[in-house]
């Protein structure tokens, strides 16, 4: 399936928080509904305001997005239907054609989330207790080998 990455705009957010609902479902099943209800409201207020967005759109709808803080890629998530299609790797890759060097965190009980970054190449480097959470985060790195 082809995606075109975008800069988001504000028409896409019931899109972008489809996205993030769909997949932290599947992903942080971990995660308490209290942590996850904050978030989406973080999403618009916090997050949103104080990244680069990107989403990837099949033409139809937005399927997904991934946020950016300079080199560090704060969110990426894409609607657990088009999982295994290709919109996290073009997100991903419009992210390292941005930044050569990223860094993300990602909750080492999220299998789903490390196996993606682990395909994207990137290495853990450190980890540490979250503290709202009680989860251990990782916090990876990609740089191009060379």
């Amino acid at each position: 399936m082809l995606y075109t990455i975008r800069l988001y705009e504000p028409q896409d957010l019931d899109s972008v928080l489809y996205a993030w609902e769909s997949a932290s479902q599947v992903a942080h099943p971990f995660l308490s509904a209290a942590f996850l209800a904050q978030e989406r409201e973080n999403i618009p207020k916090l997050y949103l305001p104080n990244a680069e967005t990107w989403v990837a759109d099949n033409g139809d709808e937005v399927v997904g997005f991934a946020s950016l803080l300079g080199d560090e890629l704060g969110a990426i998530f894409v609607q657990t239907k088009f999982h295994g299609t290709g919109a996290g790797r073009a997100l991903m890759d419009n992210a390292k054609s941005l930044h050569p060097v990223l860094f993300v965190e990602v909750f080492e009980a999220n299998a789903i989330g490390r196996r993606f970054y682990d395909k994207c190449g990137f290495q853990q480097v450190s980890s540490y207790h979250h503290e709202e959470t009680a989860q251990t985060m990782l916090r990876l790195k990609f740089a191009p080998k060379g």
